[in-house]
């Protein structure tokens, strides 16, 4: 007698949808529709028990076919570059948890290079994935000469510098920014003071450059020519061992946290003290920037709420909102331990 042995398979659960929310909250499938597409006239009281029973059940809509349905993908474009530094990443983290909280999704695309063509390929990867608006962050000139030239068909917001196209920028206040770190070495008695700049191309490197040198031109002081760097401590340090063989100065305003990490390891290589020898501010406020040797007096930019702001701004939009602002984000000055009053 041979007796038949069959393993049962598990029972798969199944994912809830949109019928179990009505079900549990008591309303009809299409009051939950309503509710997921931010219908208005909806009972507060209403509102209420759908949200509780979508957070009871774990409900997740399908935004594919919420997009066959309602010609809206909730989909938030972002064209980026040189995500690699600190500030871009961290814009872009920003922006995807501001987006997310207001329902949206990001799809986020790479351009390889500043030319047109690199960024046409972006924009319409982009436009493929039927964004609802666009946000570009790539801080070279000649992406927003493209992107103006491009003519994009949905609402987008750059997160550039100058504010030179103010109906679509929004930016922290580089040049603002620069002065503040300036003015923070002259208040302390530096005259002689340099600035390692970013690269050239970069808009936000033209405009701390700037404000280094307005400063510098409204205190009276004398005015050298920066010295054109790409960011890195590599950079900071190589240019930091050129201009200490001369040391005719006694501060720097480094255009960033890690070109101003180069620099304070070459001061301490040619046996100098910082602050005692030589003051150094950066800029962007990096997480590493307080616990530098000496921790780093640096300007602090508020990516978070950039994030923030320009999801704002495009939802906005979105609702055909007209009063919104593009006020720039004031930076904040961090007085750390890389600076002290000159020496007499």
């Amino acid at each position: 007698m041979t007796t038949d042995i069959t393993t049962a398979e598990p029972e798969r659960t199944r994912a809830p949808n949109i019928r179990d929310v009505a079900r549990v909250a008591g309303v009809s499938y299409q009051t939950v529709s309503r509710v997921l597409n931010d219908s208005p006239n909806i009972r507060p009281e209403t509102l209420a028990r759908v949200r509780a029973a979508i957070d009871e059940l774990g409900y997740r809509p399908n935004q594919a076919a919420r997009a066959l349905v309602t010609s809206r993908s909730r989909t938030i474009g972002v064209l980026a570059s040189q995500t690699v530094h600190y500030g871009p990443a961290t814009s872009i983290q920003a922006i995807e948890t501001a987006a997310r909280e207001a329902g949206y999704r990001l799809s986020i695309t790479n351009i390889s290079s500043s030319e047109y063509a690199s960024i046409k390929s972006g924009l319409d990867y982009l436009m493929s994935q039927s964004v609802e608006a666009l946000i570009v962050i790539a801080p070279q000139v000649h992406v927003f000469e493209a992107i103006t030239d491009l003519q994009v068909g949905v609402p987008y917001v750059t997160l550039e510098s100058t504010g030179s196209n103010a109906k679509h920028s929004l930016w922290v206040d580089q040049v603002t920014g620069a002065r503040m770190a300036t003015r923070h070495l002259i208040d302390l008695g530096h005259e002689e003071i340099m600035h390692i700049s970013g690269p050239q191309d970069w808009i936000e490197a033209e405009a701390r450059m700037q404000g280094f040198l307005r400063e510098l031109d409204d205190a009276d002081l004398r005015t050298r020519a920066p010295i054109l760097g790409d960011w890195t401590a590599h950079f900071g340090y190589y240019a930091g061992l050129e201009l200490l063989r001369y040391r005719d100065f006694t501060a720097v305003f480094c255009g960033n946290d890690q070109m101003a990490l180069g620099f304070i390891h070459a001061c301490r290589e040619s046996g100098l003290d910082v602050p005692g020898d030589i003051s150094v501010v950066g800029f962007d406020d990096i997480p590493e920037a307080a616990h530098f040797a000496p921790p780093l007096t640096t300007v602090r930019q508020n990516f978070a709420e950039i994030g923030r702001r320009s999801i704002e701004l495009l939802l906005g939009e979105l609702r055909g909102d007209t009063d919104l602002s593009h006020e720039p984000v004031r930076p904040e000055l961090i007085v750390r331990h890389s600076t002290a009053a000159r020496r007499s």
